[in-house]
């Protein structure tokens, strides 16, 4: 295999998509535009989701290739070992029902073993092995043609495995929609196998993944039937670290060129002495900490886009977990105040001939980290000094848990994070009754919103009874919208006053008369029905089971309240609903326009208004 840098990674894959009938685009901002479904970009294909979808044209054509930048934040904790990284880029090739699966997987197998060296015989394949019984609901048919295409390419049957769906299928993004079988490519390493069953996937350390090829070619119906979509798509991707990683040769992507200036300002910055304190895996660990955190919280500050700073809610409280964490692995290694603008300088470094917005936009980045870092490091020093004397009273009176209750006054009262709080119990041999903290944490949030008048997070006025029943009727209209124009007509936001109710959504065009009077038909067919409203308290996770959308579900606590209407609407809201749809009266739309690109408003009123 060759032995590229980044720079020479990035630019050998544009280059030769665009041999290939590609345009290059530019990578898109890690903070989604008019998307509230996710906190950040989390994937290539996320900014193409509305090309992919059909919903409208890519001005660039039906090809295309890019680097995206990606924050996926789900495994914050989980960073520090050798494997986890919460910023990456990832390369990308698209098809727009332009070519399918013989040229996808045809020009990734090039790729791979033409231009990047890797010997045919240390590749190995997944594929979609079907699911089902042929003519019943959910039947999908196993990726024959992926296997002969990889077959004719010259690997043989005993490399191609042929996975379930948890393995080898993309999507619907909601309970319906595009969908599709995906084939993923690994690198042997050469280890040996773990045993009997070692093959792709198992996370063993054999087989490592360098490609993804995703073929949207179903759509999942509401009886649960996957039909053949009207059109084709492809979307690829291959992470620049890992790729990297394996062609260098280096244990980790932590020891590759990529983080090679930002490990070794961490070590510059380090107290040998804090250092020689430290077992081995620990300061390992702490650099690894830091060096992700920091490259992340520098893309997330110096986004083009800009709007996320350290705060308390959504992508704002990610950012400041990943600074104030960095910060907490700092002062481990005995690193002084001031640091966080010094490894935003070398992340600058490194990486703005590429990405020129982190040099325009450094010295913005250097005033919020600096800020941030010397609000926490007060925060700390009170937080760690009461953590100490609960720790402390536990031992000498011979008990090993720290209480919810406790837990949540040192995040409550002396803003010490939850996470550090169990970070340091699991040193000093604590524990910590999470379960207690949650608790504690949601009766506190209720309380809020009950004392807090007007502070509903779904754009209300107040709590009155007009703005109430408009309220309920955005949850009909979004129903409607799905109904009418399709599964990628998603919220982007709402306004209720006691005038009207405003709401928000993705679409690329005007809606017809025809469309408004559909939608008008059915919200009103709703409201006749007398449909009961109900509510029940619930998580996330089980809400999403039930087929609930959770358009703003990152941003809720552990406890939601989830609101159905029959069978028209299933949500997460925290926001006032009336009984019964009888209550709404009637439905009129007053104004259909754009709010900004590819965002539609509809101005609605109920009643008698």
């Amino acid at each position: 295999m060759k032995n590229l840098t980044a720079d020479e990674l990035r630019e050998t894959y544009l280059k030769f998509f665009e041999s290939k009938g590609h345009a290059i685009i530019p990578g898109a901002s890690v903070i989604p535009e008019n998307d509230p479904t996710v906190l950040f970009t989390t994937a290539g294909m996320h900014p193409l989701v509305p090309y992919l979808m059909g919903a409208m044209e890519h001005p660039a054509g039906t090809r295309l290739t890019d680097v995206q930048k990606c924050v996926r934040t789900g495994d914050i904790d989980e960073v520090g070992d050798a494997a986890h990284l919460t910023f990456f880029e990832m390369l990308g090739n698209w098809s727009l029902n332009d070519y399918f699966k013989k040229e996808a997987i045809s020009w990734s197998f090039e790729f791979l073993t033409t231009k990047l060296g890797f010997s045919p015989d240390q590749l190995s394949v997944t594929v979609f092995r079907g699911e089902g019984k042929e003519g019943e609901p959910g039947y999908i048919p196993a990726d024959e043609e992926a296997v002969a295409i990889w077959k004719s390419l010259g690997i043989p049957d005993e490399r191609i495995y042929r996975l379930p769906r948890e393995d080898n299928w993309w999507g619907p993004a909601g309970t319906t929609g595009p969908c599709g079988p995906d084939t993923e490519m690994f690198i042997d390493t050469g280890r040996p196998k773990c045993g009997p069953d070692c093959r792709p996937g198992c996370h063993c350390g054999k087989f490592v993944e360098i490609w993804n090829d995703v073929f949207m070619q179903y759509n999942k119906n509401a009886e649960g039937k996957f039909e053949p979509l009207g059109r084709h798509n492809v979307d690829t991707g291959m992470g620049v670290e890992r790729t990297i990683c394996m062609m260098s040769g280096a244990p980790t992507v932590y020891d590759t060129e990529i983080f090679a200036p930002i490990m070794a300002k961490i070590d510059e910055l380090s107290s040998p002495e804090a250092v020689a304190a430290l077992s081995a895996d620990e300061a390992l660990k702490a650099r690894r900490v830091i060096a992700d955190h920091m490259r992340t919280a520098t893309f997330i500050l110096c986004d083009p886009k800009g709007g996320v700073k350290p705060g308390n809610v959504g992508a704002n409280y990610v950012l400041r977990r990943l600074i104030r964490r960095a910060i907490r692995y700092s002062r481990m290694l005995g690193i002084g105040e001031g640091f966080t603008v010094k490894m935003a300088e070398t992340v600058c470094a490194k990486y703005k001939h590429v990405y020129p917005e982190l040099a325009a936009n450094l010295e913005t980045c250097r005033n919020d980290l600096a800020q941030e870092e010397k609000r926490f490091n007060a925060t700390l020093d009170k937080g760690e000094a009461m953590y100490n004397k609960v720790a402390e009273q536990l031992k000498a009176h011979g008990q090993s848990q720290i209480s919810g209750k406790t837990a949540f006054k040192l995040y409550d009262t002396f803003g010490f994070p939850i996470e550090l709080t169990l970070e340091m119990a699991a040193k000093d041999g604590l524990t910590v009754d999470k379960d207690g903290f949650d608790e504690a944490n949601r009766k506190h949030q209720e309380l809020s919103r009950t004392t807090s008048a007007g502070s509903f997070k779904a754009g209300l006025q107040d709590n009155s009874e007009v703005v109430t029943r408009l309220h309920t009727a955005t949850h009909l209209l979004h129903a409607a919208l799905h109904k009418v124009l399709g599964p990628t007509a998603n919220q982007k936001g709402s306004n209720i006053t006691a005038e009207r109710l405003r709401f928000d959504f993705a679409w690329p065009q005007k809606m017809t008369d025809e469309q408004k009077a559909e939608v008008e038909k059915l919200v009103n067919g709703w409201i006749e029905q007398g449909i009961e409203v109900t509510k029940k308290m619930t998580t996330v996770e089980e809400a999403k089971a039930e087929g609930a959308m959770a358009l703003f579900g990152a941003k809720y606590g552990d406890q939601v309240s989830l609101y159905t209407i029959g069978d028209v609407s299933k949500e997460i809201c925290c926001g006032p609903h009336v009984q019964n749809t009888k209550e709404l009266g009637s439905f009129k739309i007053k104004k259909e326009e754009a709010s900004s690109a590819g965002v539609r408003r509809i101005k609605a009123v109920i009643g008698n208004m």
